[in-house]
């Protein structure tokens, strides 16, 4: 059996959703066991709680500062925690893919927490397979180059606000990349959308003006950056989307993405605009989420 016929069994065998929450605590249980042999008993029941909370799974994305800060401090509610559930690598010469995929475990809102978890291996199986078709295809015609990769990051983990980036880096010759994001309050259990900050649609003309003059500028004090700016042919940016990528930071900043080409030359990769405050301070519903 070739590599990527056990890999492809091995991925077919994922069930989805059915046994997600027992893979996760599988994997849970594993890595803290692990985890375990190599730590020290701890006899005071107030660190060891605390420390249960610091044994995140996985590539937890946790800064060592805020880590030490737990050591002291009782835990109270659920611990919500993102980690790799699945890795899938292929090498197979001019076929390259590595797929991780996320999974979301302690959000209170249990139907939102498998919403979530459910996108995210579904994401990664339609990738795989459409990975799989392509190779196929140029196998047809002599061979050829191909390459994926996707995995994700935790930008913001607070109190308050999760978000999640997922990206894909799909390589023919030149790449293109696309990103993904999703954020959650934590506190409240919703998912955050673009729309649900404002009151009214006034808010795209606000941060489609201030992007216009912010391109604008950086084009004038830098000559290497390009955007796709409108023209006299109506070309290039003109308004994002109710649906457009964007973020909270832990500053609590509205950043709005656009992957790879869709505003600029290929060179400038994926790129961002951190909205000040001042700009839809009067647009906001609230102060919850943006300051």
């Amino acid at each position: 059996m070739s590599k990527m016929d056990k890999l492809k069994k091995d991925y077919e065998n994922i069930d989805i959703p059915e046994e997600l929450d027992g893979i996760v605590r599988a994997s849970i249980s594993e890595e803290k066991m692990k985890r375990k042999k190599k730590r020290p008993v701890f006899r005071n029941s107030l660190i060891g709680v605390a420390a249960a909370a610091i044994l995140f799974v996985g590539s937890i994305n946790v800064s060592p500062a805020f880590a030490k800060s737990m050591v002291n401090v009782p835990i109270l509610g659920s611990i919500v925690e993102v980690f790799t559930v699945k890795q899938l690598t292929v090498d197979e010469g001019t076929y390259q893919a590595d797929l991780s995929i996320p999974v979301i475990t302690g959000l209170d809102n249990e139907e939102l927490q498998a919403a979530l978890n459910e996108k995210y291996m579904e994401e990664n199986r339609e990738l795989f397979e459409q990975f799989e078709k392509e190779i196929a295809e140029l196998k047809k015609v002599g061979g050829g180059h191909l390459g994926v990769d996707a995995g994700y990051e935790v930008i913001t983990d607070n109190d308050q606000i999760l978000s999640i980036m997922r990206y894909q880096v799909n390589t023919v010759g030149s790449s293109s990349t696309t990103m993904r994001y999703d954020t959650i309050d934590k506190v409240d259990n919703v998912l955050i959308t673009l729309p649900s900050l404002f009151k009214d649609d006034s808010y795209i003309d606000a941060i489609n003006a201030y992007i216009e003059g912010e391109m604008e500028r950086q084009m004038a004090a830098d000559e290497m950056i390009s955007y796709f700016t409108e023209n006299e042919y109506g070309e290039g940016f003109a308004t994002i989307r109710s649906d457009q990528n964007f973020y909270i930071t832990n500053d609590q900043q509205l950043v709005i993405s656009f992957d790879k080409y869709e505003v600029a030359p290929g060179y400038m990769g994926v790129v961002t605009f951190e909205i000040p405050t001042e700009v839809v301070k009067k647009l906001l519903v609230s102060d919850v989420y943006i300051r």
